[in-house]
């Protein structure tokens, strides 16, 4: 596990050993998540208003249902600063990812999106799985190459194939779009690593079991913002995220590799972040 060319929180490369699992070929889609809620009821975090309680001193406009959009600059910004691309947008959910005014109509193949860590958990508990931890990601994120850059080898683009939905072009203003997508993008349509296993890298990244440990670095990277309010980091604990998204840029965050992660808290839900799940031998009924 882990790589020691790219960024910190990826350090040290280490040995790691996983039991025999089975992990989800595909992320989790807009239909399959549907489905769960249409079974269940489930209301998602994103629907649901924060309590006030949990976020001392926050805006009084913040405490509605909504989540974090992302929008694409209309030119060069400070990168320092992720305000100038993602916006808390009340409304905003699995159902209406760019918010209000809009629906999933036609993506029912796409990821899932806007789901916080909770809801993640409760899906993969209603269909019988889990949710992977981290070594088991990384394992089948590999694809059996053992260090090699990304999951399909070393090169980006291999004879010119985009191999994942990531951003390509200046983040977060210029995508040229060479892979075919603005946003997220229908699952499998992207080769699969050695594993048979699709969008392990790009798309969007994937909730795992792990708590993130490690001290933060430095200023925050585009592609795990935090929920904007105030005051509960003690309440909400960060978790491990993996595989980038396609707002991943090697300009900025060049994160859509297997040893890539970042840590989240479980109270944020993105227009990029969804999840697959897991079976162990355990988990099967006896």
């Amino acid at each position: 596990m882990g790589c020691e060319r790219f960024y910190p929180e990826e350090r040290p490369v280490r040995e790691a050993s996983v039991e025999s699992f089975w992990i989800d070929r595909y992320p989790v889609t807009v239909a399959d998540f549907r489905r769960f809620v249409k079974e269940t009821g489930h209301v998602t975090w994103a629907e649901q208003a924060p309590v006030a309680e949990d976020y001392p001193g926050a805006d009084p406009a913040d405490l509605v249902p909504g989540s974090l959009v992302f929008r694409k600059t209309s030119g060069p910004v400070d990168l320092r600063d992720v305000r100038n691309w993602w916006s808390w947008l009340p409304g905003a959910d699995w159902r209406h990812p760019e918010g209000p005014d809009s629906n999933v109509g036609g993506r029912e193949l796409h990821p899932v999106t806007h789901i916080a860590y909770s809801d993640a958990v409760a899906y993969a508990e209603w269909v019988g799985k889990s949710l992977p931890t981290e070594a088991e990601w990384e394992y089948a994120a590999r694809g059996g190459l053992d260090q090699a850059i990304y999951t399909w080898g070393d090169e980006f683009a291999p004879k010119g194939r985009m191999m994942a939905n990531t951003w390509q072009g200046e983040f977060p203003w210029q995508n040229l779009r060479l892979d075919g997508y603005e946003g997220t993008s229908p699952v499998g349509r992207f080769a699969p690593n050695g594993h048979g296993l699709h969008d392990m890298a790009g798309n969007v990244w994937e909730w795992t079991v792990d708590d993130f440990t490690q001290p933060r670095a430095n200023g925050r990277p585009c592609c795990a913002p935090e929920m904007p309010l105030a005051g509960a980091a003690e309440k909400y604990p960060r978790k491990v995220i993996k595989g980038g998204s396609h707002l991943c840029a090697p300009n900025y965050c060049l994160r859509y590799r297997p040893a890539a992660r970042q840590s989240e808290t479980v109270d944020t839900s993105t227009c990029h972040i969804g999840f697959r799940c897991v079976v162990r031998p355990s988990d099967l009924p006896s």
